[in-house]
Parts: structure tokens; C-alpha cells; sequence
């Protein structure tokens, strides 16, 4: 079968092309600018066109054409395809189909999905229970990739709720880490969030099972007497052995390995196997990630991290100062969507004032709002800007710097070495490290 996946980058969406590149399918595909993924995806033999979209790029031997759901549909390809009467689907809408054909296990929640799945994922392949996989980071053990082919009949996968993206998925477990306001662009409150969720967690199979944040106070409201449900607790006996072999820090990873044990306890996974798994986790891609280098032939510790929430925020900063004690941190903060930093204004300004009266970091430094194409919203944007943030978190340690170029400039010319600099959010920021 010849598959097209236009906005192949995506991080959902470039693991789908591998999985059906490894079932024996032809897969080409397009996205408007060049990724990192996409030298993983070429290096596998996928064809990736890059630029504008383009009519010419679906022929009418193309079989199956799915596409990311930010792309709109006047798309050029989209719109061909269609024409030629070639079957369209969404990213979530085809993974929805190969839940139905796996014994699924989805990981869900605002917050920690991708480094639970990372984690979860190593534990069932020490394990000997040989997943596929699908997450929404890149992992050492994969090879810099964000999939892994597996034989037997488990599919772990990363569910988002970004436009109840996951109610088109039917697993046999679910993981909850937590519920928070988040996405309102789409939701408009939380409210709607929670009904999502509790419609999602109504997807589980007759036997299946939720394993759920028992400590989260959002997720308490959506459970239900319909399928089995077990919590895990940071006040679990567990809680302090986990924090104990963990090698990645923060309360937020001894949340994630208690759901990760959680749900090995369920599959019959011995402890001692369970344990020694996560002891060996050492994080993913853009999630506490740690590089050491060199900034005026003086060493330099720079922290990247994908938080892009107040929540996260505080978590991955409180995070680096119990590993950091005693050095001086600065915190490079990149807001991820117009819309995001908007309805979370107020939670943003009190994130940073708390982490720095609380000293967690000691210079903030935020540069322009990441725009995200096909979720833009002119009137907003016109209300909200980083300066605004700025202006509210009213401490002379935060400032506000336009763009990333202008900040490894200022940086170069104020650290003296042996700080920690922490590059935080979810757009391009991460690029910033190689400037170091």
C-alpha cells in the first residue's frame, strides 16, 4: 500500500510513517519545514517534500492519505487527494484503528505523558513483553527515534487530548497522570477538559483497567464504577524506594515510575525486574535534559526541558534546584502559543514569581511567544506578548529579550561559568543549546 502522511514531522505522525514502513508499505510524506525527525525518517528510506504543499505531490497511486489535524482543509494535498477519491484520515483517527488491533495501553493527562510512555516502554522490553511503541519524544534506546517495532501483541502509545485527539483510541489500559486546565483554545474551560477525559477513560475495554493519579484532585472526579481502577500515591511504601534508583530527579518522575509500576504489578511483571528498569531510565529528549559544556573555556551545565505549562514549569525548576543546589541558575523561558499564554497569563506570572522569590532560579530570561501555524488567533495576540509577562512578574532578575539569537548573545557576554542555564518550552528554543 502507498501511504502519504502530510505533516510528517509531527512527533505522532513521524512514528506512524515508521510503523507502516516496518509493515512493508511504501511511505512518502510533506511538512511545511525541516525537522529533526525527518533526518530519522529519511535515513529509514521515507521520501519527505519539504515547503509549501503542493497538488502535485499526491498521485492518484497513492492508497491512503493521513494527515496532521492542524492542517486545514484547503490544503493543496488534501484537497487533491480527495479529488482523486483517495481515503483520508487524521493521525489520531488511524492510530485509533491500530488500538483496536493491539492490546493497547494508552498513557494520558496534562502533564508527564511522554516521559511515563519512555519509562513504561523500557520496563515492558526489559521485561521481555517486546511492545510497539509510539511516544512523543525521542529516545537513546531507539535510536533517536520516537517509535519501536515490536512483535508481540502490547502497543503502548502516548494519547493527547489536544482536540479530543484520544477519543478515537480503545485501549485495554489507561494511564492518568493528572488533569489540569490546558488546551482552551479548544476547551474553553476546565470543565470540558473533564469531560473528555472521563469520556476517554470510558473507552476501556469491559476488562480493562484505569490506572490513575490517586493524589490529583481532577482526576478523583472522573473515575467510575464501570471498569477497574487502581491508584498509585506518592504516599505509597514504593514512593521512597522509586525515588531512591531513580537517576532522573523531580517528585513528577516518582509520579511517572509509580504509574509505570502500577501497571507491570498488573501485568503480572515481577518488582525486582520493574525496579531494576527504572533505575536504568536516563531521561528523553527535551525532558530534563542535561549537556555539559564550555562557555569561556569555563564549564557550563545547560538543563532543556519541554515544560511549556505553569504546572511543568514549576515542577522541572524546583526539579533543578535539588539537583543544583548551589550553583546560579538562569531560566531561558520560550511561551508556546498565543492562545496558551493568554488563558494561563496569570498562572505563568505567579510560576515565575514563586520560583524566584523562592530562589529555584535566579535570573529569568523570556523571549517571544512560539507561534504555532494553523492555531493562531489575531485578536489574541494582539492582547498578549512576553513583555506583558514581563511587565507582571515585576522583578528587576526577569527580563524580557526578543528572540533567540539576541539571548545566546547576552548570555556569552554575562555567564562567568560553572552556572546551569535552563532552556524551557515547547517550540524551537531547544535549538539554543547548540549555540553553546
Amino acid at each position: 500500500m502507498n501511504i502519504h502522511i502530510i505533516g510528517i514531522a509531527g512527533i505522532g505522525a513521524s512514528a506512524l510513517a515508521q510503523y507502516y514502513l516496518k509493515k512493508g508499505h511504501c511511505v512518502s510524506g510533506s511538512d511545511l519545514a525541516f525537522a529533526d525527525i525527518i533526518e530519522v525518517l529519511k535515513k529509514q528510506g521515507i521520501k519527505v517534500l519539504i515547503g509549501k504543499p503542493k497538488a502535485k505531490n499526491i498521485s492518484k497511486d497513492i492508497d491512503l492519505v493521513i494527515y496532521s489535524p492542524a492542517v486545514k482543509q484547503d490544503n493543496p494535498e488534501l484537497k487533491q487527494a480527495k479529488k482523486f477519491r483517495i481515503k483520508c484520515q487524521t493521525y489520531p483517527e488511524a492510530l485509533g484503528r491500530l488500538t483496536k488491533e493491539y492490546f493497547t495501553i494508552a498513557v494520558a493527562g496534562t502533564h508527564g505523558k511522554s516521559s511515563t510512555t519512555a519509562m513504561l516502554a523500557l520496563l515492558l522490553i526489559k521485561a521481555g513483553l517486546d511492545p510497539t511503541v509510539i511516544v512523543g519524544t525521542k529516545l537513546k534506546e531507539f535510536k533517536g527515534s520516537n517509535f519501536r517495532m515490536g512483535k508481540s501483541k502490547y502497543l503502548l502509545i502516548e494519547a493527547c487530548e489536544h482536540t479530543a485527539s484520544f477519543l478515537n483510541y480503545w485501549p485495554q489500559i489507561t494511564i492518568l497522570t493528572n488533569i489540569e486546565a490546558d488546551h482552551l483554545d479548544y476547551y474553553k474551560n476546565l470543565n470540558n477538559v473533564l469531560k473528555a477525559f472521563k469520556e476517554f477513560a470510558g473507552h476501556l475495554s469491559k476488562d480493562g483497567l484505569l490506572v490513575v493519579n490517586g493524589d490529583d484532585a481532577n482526576v478523583k472526579k472522573i473515575k467510575s464504577k464501570k471498569y477497574k481502577v487502581i491508584d498509585f500515591s506518592i504516599k505509597q511504601k514504593e514512593a521512597k524506594k522509586i525515588k531512591q534508583v531513580l537517576n532522573v530527579c523531580g517528585e513528577h518522575n516518582v509520579y511517572n515510575a509509580l504509574a509505570c509500576l502500577t501497571v507491570a504489578r498488573a501485568l503480572k511483571i515481577p518488582d525486582k525486574t520493574s525496579f531494576s528498569a527504572l533505575s536504568k531510565y536516563r531521561g528523553c529528549w527535551r525532558r530534563f535534559e542535561i549537556k555539559k559544556t564550555k562557555i569561556n573555556n569555563k564549564p557550563l551545565t545547560v538543563v532543556v526541558d519541554y515544560a511549556h505549562h505553569p504546572t511543568e514549569i514549576k515542577a522541572v525548576l524546583q526539579a533543578t534546584r535539588e539537583k543544583f543546589p548551589n550553583k546560579k541558575i538562569w531560566c531561558v523561558f520560550q511561551p508556546h502559543q498565543y492562545q496558551r499564554t493568554h488563558f494561563l497569563f496569570n498562572d505563568f506570572v505567579r510560576a515565575f514569581k514563586n520560583v524566584l522569590f523562592e530562589k529555584k532560579i535566579d535570573d529569568l530570561i523570556i523571549i517571544d511567544i512560539f507561534g504555532v501555524a494553523g492555531r493562531g488567533d489575531k485578536e489574541i495576540e494582539k492582547k498578549v506578548s512576553s513583555a506583558k509577562l514581563i511587565e507582571k512578574i515585576d522583578n528587576k532578575q526577569a527580563i524580557h529579550i526578543s528572540s533567540i539569537k539576541k539571548v545566546e548573545n547576552y548570555l556569552k557576554k554575562n555567564l562567568k561559568g560553572n552556572e546551569v542555564v535552563m532552556i524551557v518550552g515547547a517550540g524551537d528554543i531547544y535549538k539554543m543549546s547548540d549555540a553553546f
